[in-house]
């Protein structure tokens, strides 16, 4: 007798976009989500919806034939269960009833049409659930639709949906800049959501907006491609956004090949759109996020207790599962660094206890690396990591906190100087204590449990030292002793082993 298949553990989201239709597959329905495939179809859905009132023909066929090839791919993934969802372009048309029984019938799902407060409210919840304690507005600019709404750590505002999607504003517009100006300008100056923007942050999501940082980021030279949690202060991306509409008004902008083809007609509306924002709410910084709707679908499924989680926290933890020698020993040995930081009265911030969390539950990852290259691989594998609740600056100090832990000190193996621009002195000195912490730590276990619990911190005077249980004794060398001392200097204290 054949026993019953396991139900697969992905999850799957169709996204039916005004200007994109996406298929993203996740490895399970959890706190922190790993995505294991990612598709897009530039389809135009919403391109003549202001103007006809209709979804365009060749944008459906277009949209039905992504459509097939995502419920296959589904299936040969044997996903276990995929939502589907659709936005302005769908929820407008006189003939989006239509398309939507066709693209249900080939996907196999119910598709939930969401109004503009739902998807509004679905963007905010993946903004929480990718930003660690946001504060601030959340502007979604899709293909049809711009949604605003407020965010205040998990708690939620109700949110507003205007017409000033990039594909509905050039429909509305008539491909006139100008007319565009007019429009946006009226659409966003009685908006109730944007006048807490002051001093605050306005989260960016959408794909276009995407691309306008994707730009950002090559022109300034900046060294992380990630563009989750990038970051701009509001006066550079006011300018940023006014240089676009420039070369937009040039054509210029038909020549950036880090953007797609169906997407560089559309740049100059989001930065128009962003920049009447910043004229209007007068944010402090914009922060792009690329976790958004499909996130926030998922994330609000999740039990209270799971979403009450710590994002980061729980994918480095997965991340420390998967790759490091022993799970267990980095849970010892983050309680291990929390005893080093109340021995030696180290000022942390609730946010660097965090960091350093993250770090020690990171700091075996590259163990099967050559030992020639663990420093450098590791430095990238944390910077450029699939996850999110931490900032740019955060990645940076926990990256550096592993390097330092895997290729030493000496001034012959400096990290990438662009990498150390990125956090302050003060983060960097933390990361080398961090990571002279961790020399030590996994000299005495070889990344065993059971060891450093037996190891104990202990200061006199200006001297700190390192107490070894008698069970633990042999462990102790010359190497232990130096590196040792190494890590006692750098919090302005001498040394010493002491076999108990």
């Amino acid at each position: 007798m054949k026993r019953p298949r396991k139900r697969a553990s992905s999850v799957a989201v169709i996204d039916i976009g005004s200007n994109s239709v996406r298929l993203v597959v996740y490895e399970a329905m959890a706190r922190s989500l790993i995505t294991i495939f990612n598709e897009k179809a530039l389809c135009g859905l919403g391109r003549e919806v202001q103007s006809t009132g209709l979804l365009a023909t060749d944008a459906v066929n277009k949209a039905l034939t992504a459509l097939r090839r995502f419920r296959a791919l589904c299936k040969i993934q044997q996903v276990g269960r995929v939502y589907a969802i659709a936005t302005a372009a769908c929820r407008d048309a006189k003939n989006g009833p239509d398309f939507i029984a066709k693209a249900e019938r080939i996907c196999g799902a119910k598709i939930e049409i969401l109004t503009g407060p739902r998807e509004a409210k679905l963007s905010a919840l993946g903004v929480v659930s990718g930003v660690h304690n946001p504060n601030g507005i959340v502007g979604d600019l899709g293909g049809g639709s711009l949604e605003l709404i407020d965010v205040k750590g998990s708690r939620v505002r109700s949110g507003v949906t205007l017409p000033l999607g990039s594909l509905a504003l050039q429909d509305l517009s008539n491909k006139s800049l100008k007319r565009a100006e007019r429009i946006v300008k009226n659409e966003l100056l009685g908006v109730a959501q944007l006048k807490t923007g002051r001093g605050r942050t306005f989260y960016a999501v959408g794909g276009t907006w995407r691309a306008l940082a994707r730009i950002h980021i090559i022109q300034s030279g900046y060294p992380l491609k990630v563009m989750h949690g990038y970051s701009i202060p509001a006066a550079d991306a006011l300018d940023f956004a006014q240089r676009l509409r420039r070369l937009a008004a040039t054509n210029m902008l038909a020549n950036i090949e880090s953007v797609a083809d169906a997407r560089r007609p559309l740049l100059a509306y989001a930065a128009l759109v962003l920049e009447y924002i910043i004229r209007v709410a007068q944010p402090k910084t914009i922060v792009f996020s690329t976790f958004g709707v499909r996130e926030g679908l998922l994330y609000e499924m999740l039990p209270q207790a799971e979403r009450a989680k710590d994002g980061l926290l729980y994918a480095a933890q997965n991340l420390n599962e998967l790759l490091s020698r022993s799970a267990r020993h980095a849970q010892e040995l983050t309680a291990w660094t929390d005893r080093l930081v109340r021995v030696v009265r180290l000022r942390e911030t609730e946010e660097d206890r965090r960091l350093r969390h993250v770090a020690c539950l990171l700091s075996d990852i590259g163990w099967r690396v050559h030992p020639d290259h663990r420093g450098e691989e590791t430095l990238s594998l944390i910077m450029n990591g699939n996850f999110g609740s931490i900032t740019h600056q955060g990645r940076a100090f926990v990256a550096l906190s592993v390097f330092y832990r895997y290729a030493g000190l000496s001034e012959e193996n400096e990290p990438p100087p662009q990498i150390r621009a990125l956090v302050t002195p003060a983060m960097d000195e933390r990361a080398r204590v961090l990571g002279a912490a961790f020399r030590v730590a996994h000299l005495i276990t070889a990344a065993r449990t059971g060891v450093l619990p037996a190891t104990h911190f202990r200061t006199q005077g200006r001297k700190l030292m390192l107490v070894f249980e008698h069970r633990m004794v042999d462990l102790v060398a010359d190497r232990v002793g130096s590196r040792f001392k190494q890590l006692a200097r750098l919090v302005g204290r001498a040394g010493s082993i002491v076999r108990r």
